[in-house]
């Protein structure tokens, strides 16, 4: 949905609660509520915290809808006796939720082995292969459980969780902006986190924002599919009306539109 229809649809929404009350409404504040929305409406979807009940993965729709959030993200880490630890200051800002740690060990007798993986080919139709042979090197995959830091101890003792390479199993830990992931007789390779951006913020182009001063110079649409983003605009419309009477008419409304989705 590209921002001129947005702003219409809003407006619209608008004068179905009180005709006329909002007819000053400025595109800062469409801008505003419908960036706050949209973050409200993603951790709804992460945390089952929506009609269905239903998180991250618990349906092809909310999978679909939360797709374009996905970021797989290689780590840089220093290597400790017991565990790798992401390097400082390495975060990404655009962090929202947590999905998945991904990795691969390696023992002195199950190296790192050469592997070839097919990598999608760009070029056209009619000129490409199916695939590019791409060389790489791996260890044995591992799950990696997410612990709490106060546990480490307890499993690292504990010979039914502690890490094993010959079940393929190890944990982490996130404290911060630091990740670790434990090891005991093996080296960890390629660790990969798994994770969910903050949604893009739309802005309209010439609309200056009062808290810094600053123009936009270029139009950034929302990236949700236009099914999304009419729940999203539903719940925008009452961030902006404020009137709690008001507001649950639009509630009753938004969820409406998402039994309907």
């Amino acid at each position: 949905m590209n921002n001129t229809t947005l702003q219409i649809k809003f407006r619209q929404r608008l004068n179905k609660i009180a005709s006329n009350d909002f007819d000053n409404i400025e595109c800062w504040q469409i801008v505003e509520a419908f960036n706050k929305a949209q973050l409200e409406w993603c951790r709804r979807q992460l945390h089952g915290n929506n009609m269905y009940k239903e998180g991250d993965e618990m349906s092809k729709k909310r999978i679909d809808d939360l797709q374009p959030l996905i970021v797989d993200l290689g780590l840089e880490f220093i290597n400790f006796k017991n565990y790798i630890e992401t390097v400082p200051n390495w975060f990404p800002e655009n962090y929202l939720e947590y999905k998945r740690i991904t990795t691969e060990a390696i023992t002195d007798c199950c190296p790192l082995v050469k592997i070839i993986d097919g990598e999608e080919n760009i070029a056209p139709p009619d000129e490409r292969p199916e695939y590019i042979p791409v060389e790489r090197e791996a260890g044995r995959s591992m799950t990696v459980y997410l612990a709490e830091e106060a546990n480490v101890d307890l499993y690292m003792r504990d010979p039914l969780k502690r890490p094993d390479f010959e079940w393929g199993e190890t944990y982490c830990t996130m404290q911060g902006d630091r990740v670790r992931i434990y090891k005991k007789d093996f080296e960890i390779v390629n660790p990969i986190l798994t994770y969910y951006r903050h949604p893009r913020y739309i802005e309209i182009a010439g609309c200056v924002d009062p808290y810094t001063l600053v123009e936009s110079a270029v139009d950034v649409e929302c990236e949700f599919k236009d099914d999304v983003t009419e729940l999203i605009l539903d719940e925008a419309v009452s961030i902006i009306a404020g009137d709690i009477d008001n507001v649950n008419q639009y509630i009753r409304g938004s969820a409406s539109a998402e039994k309907n989705n």
